[in-house]
């Protein structure tokens, strides 16, 4: 039978990006993959729904069912677009997979929701992608040239047209033979007429786990909280650079890139990943906790509270507050029904700022010397607004402690970073710093105290055990997209980085 897609894409135009998220580094998608079960579509939905952490722009799901692929893509949240059972039962079949995006700037549009779909020689191939290739750009403008024609501007298209004209026989050496020619981090999902492919990048940069539903049911995810979800149980983490193929005669492992040292995303455990997930077979808010009690050691204070910035800087208040021996109070308050700025943010709004999210409890910091905990600084916009909040609240001293280094270097590999010069810690001293967003002492965590966190001893300086660019400058892969000529980079506006 001949593959074809019906394609039920809603297209409302997503509400203005909250401002007050802003000063957070966005990882910018999260991928699920389902094969062999009845309402594959459903348990995609569920997934993706868990997943809504790592993009909330926009999702997608696509479908195979008898020879056919069925696509809903949406921009906007899981909940909002795939709530009706009009949507499921478009997406009909026992195998789906999906995907939710966080697009940065220039990125947006319908066009570059995934997964992405096309229609080649061997049959119909949808893929979905976390991570980002660092030579997408030099890929892409060799393949135009060659009479490629894209309908995106996402760096993951480059995939689709590798594997359209790769010169291997099956689709899974196809697969292979396109990802020995991609750079960069990259975790895939990949669906095709009778199997569903799950692939991680060499060095493990971004987290794929493999699930099981029950006996012939498997899932891939980026985290274990979309198999929680579903009631699947998590089998291991796909390994780094990892092929799993999974057909009706079960699952094939392959591992075709050579041997080296995984380094996957330290910052998964600081701040990306949901806390009831486990990131490289280890409880993130386990690690979390062990962050803050490191920092409680590395940097100790007479301090009244302890006081989380939410929610991502709670667990590692609660181990500062435990190793410190001080109480643990929440001193801010979330409104977690924002999302989205439901008015435009005119200038009287953005005067606001941070209170449309955050409010100070006056009742606990009154007269308090408070240590405010949170995970990391990024441009210190939000920083300076809490630090102000929490001082109009009545609190005596405030200090900031830091559950990540300080942050010096943008991202290349799927998360959406400001440009270095935009990066207070790229730019400013610790105590600079310290003084431009009003605290009275401001710490960070070693990188040494972060690896001890993760369970290692130290960081191994010339082969460290994880990706810590971003605090470190040291880049795992090449970076030839960021290294191309001007002309080279003015060919294509690749600005669709997940």
């Amino acid at each position: 039978m001949t593959d074809h897609i019906n394609s039920s894409n809603s297209s409302p135009s997503p509400l203005s990006t909250n401002p007050f998220e802003a000063d957070k580094f966005h990882d910018e998608c999260g991928v699920f993959g389902v094969f062999n079960t009845a309402e594959a579509s459903t348990h995609a939905v569920l997934g993706l729904h868990s997943l809504q952490h790592r993009g909330q722009e926009a999702a997608g799901i696509v479908s195979h069912h008898e020879g056919q692929f069925f696509s809903h893509k949406s921009l906007g949240h899981v909940a909002d677009n795939f709530n009706t059972q009009p949507v499921i039962s478009s997406l009909p079949g026992n195998s789906a997979i999906g995907h939710v995006r966080y697009s940065t700037s220039g990125g947006a549009g319908l066009r570059n929701v995934q997964p992405l779909f096309a229609d080649l020689a061997s049959g119909g191939f949808a893929v979905a992608h976390n991570g980002n290739l660092t030579n997408a750009l030099t890929l892409r403008k060799h393949l135009v040239d060659k009479g490629a024609i894209f309908q995106s501007t996402s760096d993951s298209e480059v995939i689709i047209h590798l594997v359209a004209t790769s010169t291997y026989m099956n689709l899974q050496d196809k697969f292979i033979d396109a990802m020995r020619r991609i750079e960069g981090a990259f975790a895939f999902v990949a669906l095709a007429e009778d199997c569903l492919i799950g692939a991680r990048d060499p060095l493990g940069v971004r987290p794929l786990v493999l699930g099981r539903l029950h006996d012939d049911a498997y899932i891939f995810a980026s985290e274990t909280c979309a198999l929680d979800i579903i009631g699947a149980d998590f089998i291991r983490d796909v390994e780094p650079g990892e092929v799993v193929t999974i057909t009706q005669d079960g699952v094939q492992s392959v591992k075709p890139f050579p041997v080296s040292q995984p380094r996957p995303c330290i910052f998964e455990h600081v701040y990306f990943s949901r806390p009831d997930s486990l990131t490289n077979g280890t409880s993130v808010y386990k690690v979390r906790k062990n962050i803050g009690k490191e920092l409680a050691k590395e940097c100790k204070l007479n301090a009244d509270l302890v006081v989380p910035v939410p929610d991502s800087g709670v667990p590692a208040a609660i181990g500062y507050a435990q190793e410190a021996g001080i109480p643990f109070e929440l001193g801010i308050i979330r409104n977690h029904y924002v999302g989205r700025t439901f008015i435009e943010p005119s200038d009287t709004i953005r005067h606001l700022g941070v209170k449309l999210k955050h409010n100070a409890n006056r009742g606990e910091l009154d007269g308090k010397i408070v240590v405010l905990v949170d995970d990391s600084i990024v441009r210190g916009t939000t920083s300076l607004k809490i630090v102000d909040m929490v001082r109009q609240a009545g609190a005596k001293e405030v200090h900031m402690y830091i559950a990540s280094p300080p942050t010096t270097d943008p991202c290349f590999y799927g998360v959406d970073t400001p440009s270095k010069g935009e990066l207070l810690a790229s730019k400013m001293s610790v105590d600079e710093m310290a003084d431009h967003i009003g605290v009275d002492s401001l710490k960070f965590i070693s990188i040494d105290g972060l690896y001890r966190a993760v369970g290692e001893p130290k960081r191994i300086n010339k082969s460290p055990q994880y990706c810590d660019a971003c605090f470190s400058g040291e880049y795992p892969t090449p970076l030839t997209d960021n290294n191309a000529s001007d002309d080279d980079k003015q060919f294509s506006l690749l600005t669709d980085n997940r």
